[in-house]
């Protein structure tokens, strides 16, 4: 082998030991990549760390000195803790609104609640006497000739018949009270207290108009001709008092122009249940009675109109005086 070969080999023998020398870069470990790299520890050189670094989000200064030594477990250690939290004021006093800031609301609740119980006194009443309600639906619109029997079938349940005539004056009263508060002729500023006097202005205008009628037809032997028309004038209250109420409801809860047609609505209503009325007493009347249609309305404006009227006039005057 010539200078030459031996130069060459001897080259390349020190090129493969100075590579083998190199470390391996697929035999280093594999870096976690779910492992978080602390940079905290690459700090440029330029960079000046604080000594002492100041949350912006506390209000509270760095170092707290009102701790107290209070046992662990203890309530008193919990509401330190909390008084002490570096973020969240809770010692802080509570924020107290003056009294003139208080929203005070005054709704209908209880006219509610009492539309609610007139409800549920008329189905209890439908539910407990069926038969009553059938029978008096049935000669109320004449659906049948034997009118004399169920009349007397009417008549021999006086429980219902009372219940009824109480649910009229409610009813009625309550449709008066909205009346007179819808055009302003309220004399008092206290709905419950109008409600009560309409009730009770009812109750003696028929009241009275019952005990004069029994003893008119005492005294002039026409007890018959006045058992009958006083039995017609009950039954039509008694189906004014069922009629009225969808409107009682309207009218308490509505206004603008559904409070304005439910009212018209309930006027065209009872004058037609008052002009049925005529019709029907009327004829029981004349059957035993020979009486003049015009007498026979006179007789109506006499006794039940102008009852009303007085009655309403009496309230002005005795409210006017008090007042």
């Amino acid at each position: 082998m010539n200078r030459t070969a031996q130069f060459i080999l001897f080259f390349f023998l020190c090129a493969v030991t100075s590579s083998a020398q190199v470390p391996d870069s697929t035999r280093l470990p594999i870096p976690d990549p779910t492992l978080a790299v602390d940079t905290t520890i690459i700090t440029p050189v330029d960079t000046v760390i604080p000594v002492k670094t100041i949350d912006s989000f506390s209000l509270r200064p760095a170092t707290d000195t009102g701790w107290k030594s209070i046992p662990v477990g203890s309530p008193l250690f919990n509401r330190q803790i909390l008084e002490h939290h570096p973020y969240f004021g809770f010692k802080t006093e509570p924020v107290l609104l003056p009294v003139s800031n208080l929203r005070v609301v005054k709704g209908k609740e209880l006219l509610f609640y009492v539309m609610v119980a007139l409800l549920l006194v008329f189905g209890f009443l439908r539910r407990a006497f069926p038969k009553y309600f059938s029978d008096l639906f049935r000669l109320f619109f004449r659906t049948t000739l034997k009118q004399r029997q169920i009349r007397e079938q009417l008549m021999q349940t006086p429980l219902p018949s009372l219940l009824l005539n109480g649910f009229f004056v409610i009813s009625a009263g309550l449709y008066l009270t909205f009346l007179l508060r819808h055009f302003g002729l309220d004399p008092l500023d206290n709905f419950w207290l109008l409600f009560v006097y309409c009730c009770l202005g009812l109750s003696a205008a028929y009241l009275v108009k019952f005990i004069g009628l029994k003893i008119s037809g005492w005294l002039f032997n026409r007890s018959e001709a006045a058992n009958s028309y006083i039995f017609i004038v009950f039954v039509v209250n008694k189906m004014i008092g069922i009629f009225l109420l969808p409107f009682v409801i309207l009218l308490a809860f509505t206004g603008g122009d559904v409070n304005t047609v439910s009212l018209s609505l309930s006027w065209c209503m009872l004058a037609g249940l008052l002009v049925y009325r005529f019709i029907l007493t009327y004829g029981a009347v004349r059957n035993q009675v020979k009486v003049n249609p015009f007498h026979f309305f006179l007789y109506l404006l006499a006794f039940e109109i102008a009852p009303l009227l007085l009655v309403y006039k009496g309230l002005l005057f005795y409210f006017s005086q008090t007042a």
